[in-house]
């Protein structure tokens, strides 16, 4: 397993912050080759062209509302966590993003690499809904 943490400020309110962080939807579009439908438990990530691709399933297993959020990958080839939490500040809202992310059949030898690609996705993923 790979753990990331992305922090941002941004001068949203809490709740808008979290409004945006958690339209699940919303996020397949800062994702390449990517799509999201919603499930019972959550939502599916749809990534691939045509039948060739993966489902990235992740389950809601924890929502405080406006200010945490903790998903569970249950996927074939991606497994781990995320929580999401958002902050009240004076000038706005903190923005904190972790996740801990393993990719089936990768070696440990390649969480570097793992940790890199994650932080520059979902950096790209959390700013963009916060923009």
């Amino acid at each position: 397993m790979t753990l990331i943490e992305i922090v941002r400020e941004v001068p949203l309110t809490a709740q808008e912050s979290w409004d945006r962080l958690t339209d699940w939807e919303r996020h397949g579009e800062f994702v390449p080759l990517t799509r999201i439908s919603r499930t019972d438990l959550g939502f599916v990530a749809r990534t691939g062209l045509g039948r060739i691709g993966f489902d990235d399933p992740m389950d809601v297993v924890e929502s405080r509302e406006p200010s945490f959020c903790r998903l569970v990958k249950r996927g074939r080839v991606v497994t781990g966590w995320a929580e999401l939490s958002v902050e009240a500040t004076d000038d706005g809202s903190r923005v904190t993003w972790r996740e801990d992310i393993h990719v089936r059949g990768t070696p440990r030898m390649l969480d570097g690499l793992t940790r890199a690609s994650s932080t520059k996705l979902f950096s790209r993923v959390i700013d963009g809904l916060l923009a």
